[in-house]
């Protein structure tokens, strides 16, 4: 890992700059699979399943005989392992539900608000050797809550064209609608297209490699929304010496170990806590099976010191991090001024890991620095608000007056005619 002491502001910017890489060529490839499957459909989705996947179906539905072999594949421990899981986010995201707000602004003018689900939900799952099926749980768990009608889960199929049985438990026991055999740039053009075989849906949600971001990118030209904007996974760390150093270390590996263009920094106020996390890091790194990968994102990574808390909350409120760890003496000074983070850890026991799968947070969350202005998934990110308003005869001779001089002011003749036929029918007695 670099380490840095004591960086001038000035060149915060350099330092904390993300492993980001050049999307010219992938947008290419992107726009080409696109309009292809925008043309073709199921014809264009079945090449390029075959050519980057290298399977071909006669129907890339799952059926419910897989599921059923899938589930019994899965062992007892990793089934309760999920339900726990499971019953930890639905607790909080239901716990997310907000009442109708309902006020009356002035006599006889009746304004409320109130969230209707998104009703046509697609998510993407990726496969490969890290499956995620715990992004299953983060995505259709609020989905569900939030009452969106049907939930379609596209992930890759394997190289005999299956897709990994932990992905079809979660999504069975979860309640997706459809599964579809499909990945890549494909799966994100079919959902948001629709063919014969994938629904075209309102919104998609979900990881991917920078395909796949950039597919779901392209996609908003097409009337789709998406839950954010996302790049490599990232973690930073903010430590004292009442920090654990092995914790901190396994904490920064966690991390380092999803994509060898993942960042990982520790920030800390004390040189001796850094030096020994850097021991930690070698001698844990040895015994992970991915480590070839945990190495290179290692290698990218930084170990900054800094003279006290303040400056230390300033330099991580400029790279706004996607996961935040605080393991500091003055905890309470960072959480209650920290203003960029998509997801905060608190306290030497608890490891950005418990977020990844089952203390009840989502960690479908905003990289890249768009914590400053993206929240992570949340049930929110399912639901639209609505509003609504009804107006009495009272009402309309209260407000009336104002939108007819505001209209005029602004030219619009016909919006002041609305209200003007209205006053003139009260006034009339009509």
């Amino acid at each position: 890992m670099n380490k840095i002491f004591n960086p001038k502001p000035e060149t915060w910017s350099a330092i904390l700059k993300r492993p980001t890489k050049s999307i010219d060529d992938i947008e290419v490839t992107v726009k080409e699979i696109f309009k292809e499957v925008q043309k073709k459909g199921d014809v264009a989705v079945s090449k390029y399943t075959s050519l980057f996947d290298g399977v071909k179906f006669e129907n890339i539905e799952v059926s419910e005989s897989e599921i059923e072999q899938a589930i019994a594949t899965i062992p007892d421990e990793l089934k309760t392992a999920i339900q726990l899981a499971k019953s930890n986010i639905e607790k909080f995201h239901s716990a997310q539900k907000t009442a109708k707000v309902e006020v009356e602004t002035i006599e006889g003018v009746y304004c409320w608000q109130e969230k209707r689900p998104i009703q046509k939900i697609g998510l993407y799952i990726p496969g490969g050797t890290a499956p995620l099926f715990s992004t299953v749980l983060m995505l259709v768990i609020p989905a569900n809550i939030a009452g969106c009608n049907e939930i379609v889960l596209c992930s890759p199929p394997d190289k005999s064209g299956n897709i990994n049985p932990a992905i079809l438990y979660a999504a069975n026991l979860c309640g997706v609608t459809k599964i579809l055999k499909v990945g890549g740039i494909q799966a994100i053009a079919g959902m948001t297209f629709g063919t014969k075989s994938i629904p075209k849906v309102y919104k998609i949600f979900g990881p991917g490699n920078q395909f796949v971001t950039v597919a779901k990118q392209l996609a908003t030209q097409f009337g789709v929304a998406i839950d954010m904007p996302a790049g490599p996974s990232e973690l930073l760390i903010v430590a004292d010496d009442s920090a654990v150093p092995a914790f901190v270390a396994s904490d920064l590996l966690s991390q380092a170990e999803h994509g060898i263009d993942s960042q990982v920094i520790l920030v800390s106020t004390s040189k001796a806590l850094i030096k020994e996390v850097e021991k930690e890091i070698q001698s844990q790194i040895a015994d992970l099976p991915r480590k070839n990968i945990a190495e290179k994102a290692i290698a990218n990574s930084k170990l900054i010191f800094v003279e006290n808390d303040t400056i230390a909350l300033e330099l991580i409120d400029e790279y706004g991090p996607e996961h935040f760890i605080i393991c500091a003496k003055n905890e309470d000074f960072y959480v209650n001024n920290i203003g960029n983070a998509g997801s905060v850890f608190i306290g030497n026991f608890t490891p950005e890991s418990a977020g990844d799968y089952a203390s009840g947070t989502n960690h479908t969350l905003p990289t890249n620095g768009y914590a400053k202005n993206y929240s992570g998934v949340n049930l929110d990110s399912f639901t639209k608000s609505m509003t609504f308003q009804k107006i009495s005869a009272k009402g309309i001779q209260n407000i009336g007056k104002a939108i007819e001089i505001m209209a005029e002011t602004e030219g619009l003749k016909a919006h002041k005619n609305a209200v003007t036929l209205r006053l003139k029918a009260i006034e009339d007695g009509k």
